[in-house]
């Protein structure tokens, strides 16, 4: 009888109210198995207890865990994770979902509800007791969503890019674009700015249009830097994915910058993203700010040497 393959697992938790139901309703809509506040005493039978012999059930299994988890222990859930990968092969990740407490605290107000560990105090004194308590989980986890700025269907969405299809183990992908005059991504791991290429912005006739057209392209990627930058960055993520790999850090998000976020880092992202489905990845891509109209007032001076703008 051939050995069953190690189970998936996907242990999720975070801060309360930062998204947790979201989570493990979008992956039971992508045919995960979920379970929420399962008491910690029963983690192991859940887990020990295999399909029937002539069941071919291996779907994924996601177990919401937080400080309302009966026998919640942040380091002894860590034990317990370690235990499960080194003595049981389990292909095991844990997803921490982040969140700014003023935020937390304006989604309490909003609902009505209480904070699990702030009954009868401010939801502030819960939050910052909570933080203190998921601490060590946080450090162990190898995803982290900031869901901040994240509505309820943006997070569903980024649950789909993420685990559709995808074993634990191997390396998630997001490749975006921005644009530095509205802020920097907060999730990006990695950051490169493209503001060194030609700017067309400054061409009138390129200016309404975005990376993903043609003469835009075309006009970026004759910059005499373009192919040279293009090349060290590529072996620069070659090097580095597996590494990210090796270390557990299976979800990582790459950005790439211009001024406006509409043509240099547009471009550059989709060629990006290209050359990495050439080696085996699969990104996904997100323009953050495509779809914002172009200002001058934002995109500074145009250089006066190259008739267009570097």
């Amino acid at each position: 009888m051939s050995k069953k393959r190690p189970k998936q697992i996907l242990l999720v938790t975070g801060m309360s109210g930062a998204g947790k139901s979201t989570v493990l309703r979008t992956l039971e809509d992508l045919g995960w198995e979920t379970v929420d506040n399962l008491p910690l005493l029963l983690l192991n039978r859940l887990l020990d207890t295999a399909p029937a012999e002539d069941s071919d059930d291996d779907r994924p299994l996601a177990i919401g865990i937080g400080v309302a988890t009966r026998g919640f222990d942040a380091e002894s859930i860590v034990r317990r994770i370690k235990k499960l990968r080194e003595e049981h092969g389990h292909d095991i990740g844990t997803l921490f979902l982040e969140c700014a407490g003023s935020e937390l605290e304006r989604r309490y107000n909003e609902t009505r509800r209480r904070h699990p560990l702030a009954q009868d105090r401010p939801a502030s004194e819960g939050i910052a007791r909570e933080r203190e308590l998921l601490a060590p989980l946080r450090r162990w986890s190898n995803r982290l969503i900031d869901t901040t700025k994240l509505a309820s269907n943006e997070l569903a969405q980024q649950i789909r890019a993420t685990f559709s299809g995808e074993r634990l183990g191997e390396p998630t992908l997001s490749v975006m674009s921005f644009g530095y005059s509205r802020g920097l991504p907060s999730n990006a791991d990695l950051v490169f700015d493209m503001r060194f290429l030609r700017n067309p912005h400054w061409v009138e006739t390129l200016r309404p249009g975005t990376g993903q057209d043609a003469d835009v392209s075309a006009y970026i990627a004759g910059d005499p830097a373009y192919d040279q930058a293009m090349v060290e960055i590529e072996s620069l993520l070659l090097l580095l994915l597996p590494r990210y790999e090796a270390e557990g850090k299976a979800y990582v998000t790459i950005a790439f910058g211009c001024t406006g976020g509409r043509h240099r880092s547009v471009h550059v992202t989709e060629r990006m993203a290209a050359r990495l489905r050439d080696e085996g990845f699969s990104p996904t891509v997100t323009h953050r700010d495509l779809q914002t109209a172009p200002q001058d007032s934002l995109e500074g001076a145009p250089a006066a040497a190259s008739g267009g703008g570097v």
